[in-house]
Order: C-alpha cells, then structure tokens, then sequence
C-alpha cells in the first residue's frame, strides 16, 4: 500500500508528490501522458516563489500596470522556465505512472484508486487533476467566470515600445485593440531573454469572452504598435476563476483536491503555480505526520486543514465578493478601478494580491481601496459585492 498517490503530472501535481517524497513517504504520481511537456505560461511574483523555484525563473522584470495611466508596482515579476522547474521537482524519488485516475473508493483505511482497469491502494490521494477533477469529478456549473486569453510570441526587439528592457507589463487596459464592449487588457511580459509574449486576455467574465474576439483585439493591437503577427503556434488560455470548494463529502478523509481542483487559483489575477509550489511542503509534513499518528481519514484531513485554514477560507470569501463585484462593473469603467488599485500603497496591494491567510491584510486592502475610491466605485464595490443575483449573459453579444 502506498502512503501518497498524485493524480495529475502538472506543476501542483508534482510540488505535492515531489514534497511528499522528500520526506520519506513511499509516492507514485499518475498521468495519462506523463511525460507531455509544460506548455502553459506560468508567472509569479519573483517574491512569492520559494528558493527552490528562483532556480528555474526563465525571465524576469520590474512590475508595470496601465488602467488609464501608468504605474510602477514595486516587484519584480517572473516567467517560469517550465523545464527547469519540473526537472528540479522530478529530481524527487517519485515513481511515475501512465494512466487515468477515474474514481476513488475511501474507507477509514485508505482508498482504491481506479486506474483504468487495475486498481492502486494508497493511504492518501491528492487529485491534482486541475478544474476538471478527473477523480472528485467536476461540479456542473451554469455558468463560471473565466479568464480567457490568445498570445503570441515575438522578438523582444520588436516589442521595445510596448515591453523596456528590464519590465514586464502585468496589465495595460488602454484599448488600443480599437473595440468597445467588454473590456481586454493586454499582458506583455518577457519569457527569454529575447522573447515576449503578449496576450490579450479577459481577466474574468461569466460567460468567458470567446477567443476569436480576444484574437481579433490581439491582432488589431499589435497593428496599433507596428509589430506584425508572427507565423506559428499561438498561446490560447481558458480557466475557471471562481471555481467553488468541494462539496465535503468529497475531500474529508484520505481523498484530496491540490492546485486548481482545490482551488487554489485566486479569482482576481487567475494565479496558483506559486501557491501550490510555496504550499505542497507544509501539505506533505501535515499527511507525514498524521499518517504517523492516525492513519489516512487523519492524514486526509490535516491536508485539506493545511491548504483551507479558516484564514484561508476566510480569504477565500473576500477574494470571491471582490470578483462579483467586478464582474458587475460597467466595462468603461473597469480601467478606472484598476488606477484606484495599483496607486494604493505597496502593502495593501501585495496583501491582496498574495496574501491567501492574511485576513487582517486583506480586509485592510479593501478597505483602503474603499477610502481612496471615488463615490461612483464605492457605490459599485458595495453593490456589486452584495447583489446575489448571478448574470450568466454578461455581454454575451461579445462572446462569438
């Protein structure tokens, strides 16, 4: 019998097996193509990496933000060298296997995982399947808010008026893409040391903003700054942002979601990989340590416990209020929001960006965010937080 089975080889996926196997716990990882690589962009703040991380930073610049003006955000932001990073954590005495997780069967002893046909005992299971859930399985939704993104590659030469050597432009709201309607942003960061990426991405809108649009913005964007769209492999990014917490019949005991099936993305910028990377070793000492103790129910429990503490729920629940809220801003004024936030003192920004158990520090942010905003946002903050109503169609004229 295993101590620890990983289902899904992606980055939080092997933080967690790779955290877990460094202490000594007996863990095997599975995924259906094992050896696919990386293809997605993963960013961070460099501050918010842990050590073992820093080694695997492909590229890096000083933070830049544009809603109507521009501002300096203080931190550098990083480009992971996906590579890199997931050789330092296969380094770990992981046994990897080729295979789908499909269903689980706990009992107070452990849990039989379906493979496909043969079955695998372990103590404790981690689906690190991301959204999906390949094995809790994924929650129907009406219709979730979604990040959605197109970005292409190009010459960071050919990028200079956009991305200065040294930077990277978190977000730039100006709608140099031409269009009105819902509002895009484009994200420019640099991925080499000679290439950008820029990408022109919906932060968060129920339903997501379709692809075709966020193309046609990119390519009318790029026009606007005289960089022509190069031939080859475009970047294309759909996710759940407000992704809701298992129901508990699902995770308590030996059965536990990890990255985005937990989910650990914040609704706000869709970032996890940092998250998952700074939490998996704090995860696999609480299951070392129960199992020890309790055996796997334990070990099951002190692993959700350690990702979802009450602060982090209750970080959690202040995170998902501001995204309804934004989600009902009128797009107009979206950029607006965005001057208000970025010029609020480095603390609170960080606080809210990446502090998920900080409830002093986020509760401070917002309500810093309240004091510096003008009486139309404070309307909308309050409002919008409060108003239970969903709105599915947001803009839905725009999603073709």
């Amino acid at each position: 019998m295993l101590d620890v089975l990983v289902a899904g080889g992606g980055p939080a996926g092997w933080a967690v097996a790779a955290a877990c196997a460094r202490l000594g716990l007996d863990t095997e990882l599975v995924d259906p193509a094992p050896d696919r690589p990386w293809r997605a962009t993963y960013g961070a703040w460099r501050a918010e990496l842990p050590v073992e991380a820093q080694t695997a930073v492909a590229a890096s610049g000083r933070g830049e933000a544009i809603g109507t003006i521009a501002h300096q955000l203080g931190w550098e932001y990083a480009v992971l060298d996906n590579a890199a990073l997931r050789d330092g954590l296969a380094a770990a005495p992981v046994t990897v296997l080729k295979g789908l997780a499909r269903e689980a069967h706990p009992d107070p002893e452990g849990v039989t995982v379906d493979l496909g046909g043969s079955g695998r005992r372990t103590a404790v299971l981690f689906d690190a399947t991301g959204a999906a859930r390949s094995v809790l399985g994924a929650i129907p939704r009406r219709s979730a808010a979604e990040q959605t993104a197109v970005g292409v590659l190009v010459d960071a030469d050919a990028a200079r008026d956009l991305v200065t050597p040294g930077s990277a432009l978190f977000m730039d709201w100006r709608p140099h893409h031409g269009e009105t309607g819902w509002p895009t942003f484009l994200y420019a960061v640099p991925v080499t040391s000679d290439r950008v990426l820029l990408e022109e991405t919906s932060l968060a809108r129920r339903p997501g903003l379709g692809l075709p649009v966020l193309r046609r913005r990119l390519h009318a964007r790029l026009a606007h700054h005289r960089i022509a769209v190069p031939p080859g492999t475009e970047e294309r990014v759909r996710f759940p942002v407000d992704q809701p917490l298992p129901a508990p019949g699902n995770w308590r005991g030996p059965v536990v979601p990890f990255g985005a099936a937990s989910p650990l993305v914040h609704p706000a910028t869709g970032y996890s990989v940092a998250t998952a990377l700074r939490l998996a070793p704090r995860v696999a000492t609480a299951v070392h340590d129960a199992l020890s103790r309790g055996g796997a129910a334990a070990a099951g429990t002190a692993a959700w416990q350690t990702v979802w503490s009450p602060a982090a729920l209750a970080v959690h629940a202040l995170r998902r209020r501001s995204l309804e809220s934004l989600l009902r801003f009128p797009p107009k004024r979206v950029p607006d929001f965005f001057d208000v936030f970025f010029a609020l003192p480095r603390r609170h920004r960080w606080a809210y960006l990446t502090g998920r158990e900080d409830v002093q520090g986020s509760a401070a942010a917002m309500g810093a965010l309240f004091a510096a905003a003008p009486w139309w946002l404070r309307r909308r903050l309050v409002f919008g937080a409060l108003d239970p109503r969903r709105r599915p169609g947001l803009g839905e004229d725009m999603t073709a």
